[in-house]
C-alpha cells in the first residue's frame, strides 16, 4: 500500500477479516461502517505489540515501561491533533465515544461552577439542534434543557434530506448550536461553515459531531469554522473504547471538569481540589491508552492512504451504488439522490418489506452485512413516516461487486416476499 496510488485491493489484503469465509463458505460482504468499521493489521498488530512488550499506566510510573507507554499515548494525540488540523495537541481530549465527547460538552453549560457567560443557561435561552441527529447529539441537549429551563430548538429536515437551514432559528438567545457535520442515515453532509458563521453573529457557540466525517473526508477542525468537534475511533478503523473532544483552547479552559478523579488534578486537600491543565483536565482516572494508541495508529494508516484518496474513492462507490439501486423497483432512497454534499451512506426502504426482513435475507443467503433500524436517530425517521430503514455504508476498503452483490440480494428479498 502507497499514498500515491489507490489500490483497493492491495488495501483490503490489511484487513483480516476480509480473508475469512462466513458459515456455508459464504463471502463476507461488509456494508455496515457507518456503524463501526473493520480493522487493518497495521492497527491491530501496534496494539498487541503495546500489550506484549510496552504496557504500564501513563503519566504515574517512574519507570522504562511508564514512560514507554506516556510517550505512546501522548504520542497519539499528537496525530490526532495533525489529522484534523488542530492548533494544538492540548485540544485534543481523549474520551470513550463521541457520545461522552457531547456528554462532557454538554454538562459544562448552565453548570454552577462554570461563570463563563458563554457557558451560562437558564430559562429563555435556547439550544439548536437538528432533525437528522444521532441521538448522542439529541439527548445531552434534551437533559441539559431540563435541567436548566432552556429551551431546545431544532432546524427540520427537507423531503430531499437536506438541511432545511433557516438562519433565523438562531437568535441572540441562542448558546449552543450543536448539529452533525454529515448525518448517519441520510449521508447528506450539511453546510456547517455557513451554521457556524451565523452562529458566530449571534454570539453562540457551535459543535459539530464529526462521527461520519472525519473517517471519510479530509477534515480541517480550523477550516469548519466549529468551536468543539467530537468524532470516535472505531468508526476510522481504529478500536472501539477511544473517541475525541477537540475544543478551542480558551473554551476548555473556562470549562469545568466532567469527570474527577486520578490524574486530573492539579493538588488535592480535604476541603478543595485545583485542576490539571487541559487537556488532562478532562481526562480523570486510567485512560484508554492501548485503544488510544491504536487510534494513532489508525490516523497513522488513513494518512498513508491519503484522506483525498479516501473520499474520491466513496464517491466512486456511492454514484454507482445511486445508479444500481435504482434498478431496484419499488425502492426508495431516504436522502439526497445525487453526490452533491452527501458522503458514502445510503439508506433505503422497500415498499411491503420491513427493513428486518431485509437485513435478515442479505446476512443469511448473500453474506451482506447492512444495518437495519432507526439507527440511533429516531426522529428523522418519524420525519419521513417510516419506522426503520436498510442502510448501506461504504468505506476505502469496499468495492463495486459488492454494491452488485447488495443489488442481486435485494431483488432475491423481493422475489420472496412477491
Amino acid at each position: 500500500m502507497t499514498s500515491h496510488s489507490f489500490d483497493v485491493e492491495k488495501i483490503r489484503e490489511d484487513f483480516p477479516i476480509f480473508s475469512r469465509e462466513l458459515p456455508d463458505g459464504r463471502p463476507l460482504v461488509y456494508l455496515d461502517s457507518g456503524n463501526s468499521s473493520q480493522k487493518p493489521n497495521q492497527v491491530i498488530e501496534t496494539m498487541r505489540e503495546h500489550l506484549a512488550l510496552h504496557y504500564s499506566n501513563v503519566g504515574r510510573a517512574m519507570h522504562v515501561l511508564g514512560a514507554e507507554s506516556t510517550d505512546a499515548f501522548e504520542n497519539a494525540r499528537d496525530k490526532v491533533a495533525g489529522f484534523v488540523g488542530a492548533p494544538s495537541r492540548d485540544e485534543v481530549i481523549f474520551t470513550k465515544n463521541a457520545s461522552e465527547a457531547l456528554n462532557l460538552l454538554a454538562y459544562s453549560f448552565g453548570n454552577p461552577a462554570n461563570t463563563d457567560p458563554r457557558f451560562t443557561l437558564g430559562p429563555g435561552d435556547e439550544i439548536v439542534i437538528s432533525e437528522m441527529e444521532h441521538h448522542s447529539n439529541i439527548v445531552p441537549w434534551q437533559l441539559l434543557a431540563q435541567r436548566t429551563g432552556a429551551t431546545l430548538k431544532w432546524f427540520g429536515v427537507t423531503d430531499d434530506g437536506r438541511l432545511d437551514y433557516t438562519p433565523e432559528l438562531i437568535t441572540e438567545r441562542t448558546k449552543i448550536v450543536s448539529i452533525a457535520h454529515q448525518s448517519n442515515v441520510l449521508g447528506t453532509v450539511n453546510p456547517v461553515t455557513e451554521v457556524a458563521a451565523r452562529a458566530r453573529e449571534a454570539g453562540a457557540l457551535v459543535a459539530l459531531d464529526a462521527s461520519q466525517s472525519v473517517p471519510h473526508h479530509p477534515v480541517d477542525v480550523t477550516a469548519l469554522g466549529a468551536d468543539f468537534v467530537a468524532f470516535t475511533g472505531h468508526k476510522m478503523v481504529g478500536p472501539s473504547g477511544i473517541g475525541v473532544l477537540w475544543g478551542r483552547t480558551e473554551l476548555l479552559e473556562a470549562m469545568p471538569p466532567f469527570l474527577g478523579g486520578g490524574e486530573m488534578i492539579e493538588a488535592v486537600w480535604m476541603d478543595r481540589s485545583t485542576y490539571a491543565p487541559i487537556p488532562h483536565k478532562f481526562e480523570a482516572g486510567t485512560p484508554p491508552i492501548v485503544e488510544a494508541i491504536g487510534l494513532g495508529a489508525a490516523v497513522d494508516y488513513l494518512t498513508e492512504v491519503g484522506m483525498e484518496a479516501v473520499e474520491a474513492h466513496e464517491r466512486t462507490l456511492t454514484a454507482y451504488a445511486l445508479d444500481a439501486l435504482r434498478e431496484v423497483p419499488t425502492l426508495r432512497v431516504i436522502g439526497p439522490e445525487t453526490l452533491e454534499r452527501r458522503g458514502g451512506t445510503v439508506s433505503f426502504t422497500l415498499e411491503g418489506i420491513h427493513p428486518h426482513d431485509v437485513g435478515q435475507i442479505l446476512d443469511d443467503q448473500f453474506g451482506v452485512a447492512v444495518r437495519v433500524g432507526h439507527h440511533c436517530a429516531r426522529p428523522l425517521h418519524l420525519r419521513f413516516g417510516i419506522p426503520a430503514t436498510t442502510r448501506a455504508s461504504f468505506y476505502l476498503y469496499n468495492t463495486t461487486g459488492e454494491i452488485d452483490a447488495l443489488v442481486r440480494g435485494l431483488h432475491h428479498v423481493q422475489k420472496v416476499f412477491a
